[in-house]
């Protein structure tokens, strides 16, 4: 054998996928985090791949406070203050709902909704 272990046999891989372990190639901070995998086989190659993303509804965020936008600022500066890590940056697109994440910084004075995480409720502003 070359050294690698085929899936079909792996017994790590054969073991969660007997308790119904559920795996992810993405940080709990990841916008993809918990979004299953699926595999394509083409011309006898399988191919792992990421299920579609939906992007919540704003509705199901609450507002927790709001922030003004100010000149030259950076979306991934906003999260990093309200939620203490830059890369939840998504977290305020999405309850913005916008799909160019940078487009929320592009004019000064925007007020944008700094939320709880999606279906989270909470003492509203």
């Amino acid at each position: 054998m070359n050294g690698t272990q085929d899936p079909q046999t792996d017994p790590v891989q054969a073991m969660l996928a007997q308790a119904s372990l559920k795996t992810t190639l993405f940080a709990p901070n990841s916008r993809y985090y918990g979004i299953e995998t699926a595999t394509i086989t083409i011309q006898g190659v399988p191919t792992v791949y990421l299920r579609r993303r939906f992007v919540p509804q704003p509705a199901s965020f609450q507002t927790t406070e709001q922030h003004t936008v100010m000149q030259s600022e950076r979306l991934d500066h906003i999260a990093a203050r309200y939620f203490g890590d830059p890369t939840l940056f998504w977290r305020i697109a999405d309850a913005n709902n916008a799909l160019r994440a940078e487009q929320l910084v592009e004019v000064p004075g925007r007020r944008l909704r700094i939320t709880l995480p999606a279906g989270i409720a909470g003492a509203p502003i």
